[in-house]
């Protein structure tokens, strides 16, 4: 997966952010709440003492970075995690077992592609539910498993039919242990694109929502929460918005970049896996 330099390079990006993320209070000047001096550092440019900046209400932009950082990247991950859950769950039921089942859980997948994602979740949040990072990554999650879903039953659905199933079943492997140590695995590739996909996705969904003042709010920082406190001033002091919107760019791409490598890489299998003690 590693074999190109742009695939080192996101790898890279990735690892760094995350690392930053994670010792964000080892590496943050200031708290991110910290309103350092309401008159005299409001809107100040990058300098030695702020090496991005303070914002509209005087906090430290590299500070705030950092630690909207842990809840952007945060939010991403949690949310693929439940959306790859539930989507390979339901994809790999519907595959394996076809009939009744499979009507049952494509007519949701069906029904949850049709319905615009974004404004469901702004119908939900709008109605005055107004939930923390955590709760707020698992709507997310619970909104956007379809996709992942679909391109699972496709796989098992072929997968089913091989011998090695055959020869799983013949050593009296049950469906769901089936499905879990033979059918899942050799849907990886699937599924880890699928999972870089939706960390991209459920960041630019949390950027946005926190843009629009329904997402994340405030005082926690989130990169978009930050672009949104800097939309009115873009023209006098534009960095606090353009720090975390390069970071933003930054992630998607190299998730991007990371996707390509993973579905070059790595090509299904076809013969059992893990073992087969039963």
């Amino acid at each position: 997966m590693m074999r190109t330099a742009a695939a080192r390079a996101a790898a890279i990006v990735l690892a760094l952010f995350v690392l930053l993320a994670l010792f964000a209070p080892l590496i943050a000047p200031y708290r991110p709440g910290d309103q350092l001096d309401i008159v005299a550092l409001q809107n100040q440019p990058p300098s030695a003492r702020h090496l991005l900046g303070t914002d509209l209400y005087s906090r430290d932009v590299l500070s705030r970075l950092l630690y909207g950082a842990r809840v952007s990247l945060g939010i991403g991950l949690l949310g693929a995690l439940v959306a790859l859950g539930l989507g390979a769950l339901v994809g790999a039921a519907s595959g394996y077992f076809r009939g009744l089942i499979d009507r049952a859980g494509m007519a949701l997948v069906h029904i949850g592609l049709a319905v615009p994602r974004i404004f469901l979740i702004m119908v939900i949040l709008a109605l005055g539910y107004r939930p923390g990072p955590a709760a707020l990554a698992v709507l997310l999650g619970l909104t956007g498993w379809f996709a992942t879903s679909r391109l699972v039953r496709a796989e098992v659905l072929s997968l089913r039919e091989r011998q090695f199933v055959d020869a799983a079943r013949g050593l009296g492997l049950g469906p769901w242990r089936l499905i879990g140590r033979h059918l899942l695995p050799n849907t990886r590739a699937t599924l880890l694109v699928s999972a870089a996909l939706s960390v991209a996705n459920m960041m630019l969904l949390e950027a946005s929502l926190s843009f629009l003042g329904i997402g994340v709010r405030p005082p926690v920082p989130t990169w978009g929460n930050m672009i949104a406190d800097a939309r009115q001033h873009l023209l006098v002091s534009p960095w606090p918005a353009v720090a975390p919107g390069l970071a933003i760019a930054a992630v998607i791409t190299a998730l991007h970049v990371l996707v390509d490598a993973v579905a070059v890489a790595s090509p299904p299998r076809n013969g059992l896996v893990g073992d087969t003690d039963h």
